[in-house]
């Protein structure tokens, strides 16, 4: 099932891309206006220092907060890194069914590899998105130690979801020079 997304790789650019736009849409014409113009935790690409997050916290009320909880954490966030990582396995096996020595592998072990190259980063956006989601439904939960942890997931998160995107480019070349 998994080697079958390959074939499905343009639709699901498409619709990641679309869901993609539509978070950062809320972002900026959105979000930053119920925190007062700071960015949201999801996007400090390197982590926030704990008072970063409390005065985002803060800034944001607990109005702020269910509203950035609701549009954004139990909605485009419950569905986005499911549908980014199937976009990042379709398009890894997609780019590496080009290249001769790849596509004599078996089924398996194509969609094995692609799977251990996007999980990790599905695992920490998850994590990342339940540390932050615990933090805005619960402000007592927003301690140094919560928001650091929130802080290290988002760093991990965009750090690991660069290794699928260079494996894909790595294989694009390959099969460029292979052609």
């Amino acid at each position: 099932m998994i080697a079958r997304l390959a074939r499905h790789a343009g639709a699901l650019c498409v619709a990641s891309a679309c869901v993609f736009a539509a978070m950062t849409l809320l972002e900026f014409f959105y979000f930053r206006g119920l925190s007062g113009g700071l960015p949201s935790l999801d996007m400090r690409y390197f982590g926030f220092t704990p008072d970063e997050g409390m005065e985002w916290l803060t800034a944001l009320g607990r109005r702020g907060s269910e509203n950035i909880l609701v549009w954004h954490y139990l909605t485009f966030d419950l569905l986005f890194p499911a549908l980014f990582s199937a976009t990042l396995v379709s398009l890894i096996l997609a780019a590496g069914n080009r290249l001769r020595r790849f596509s004599d592998l078996s089924e398996n072990a194509r969609s094995s590899f692609a799977l251990g190259m996007v999980l990790p980063y599905t695992v920490a956006d998850y994590a990342q998105n339940l540390a932050v989601a615990r933090v805005l439904s619960d402000p007592i939960a927003a301690n140094p130690d919560t928001l650091s942890l929130a802080s290290g997931l988002i760093a991990a998160k965009f750090a690991l979801g660069a290794i699928p995107i260079i494996v894909i480019a790595a294989l694009f070349l390959a099969g460029q020079k292979e052609n």
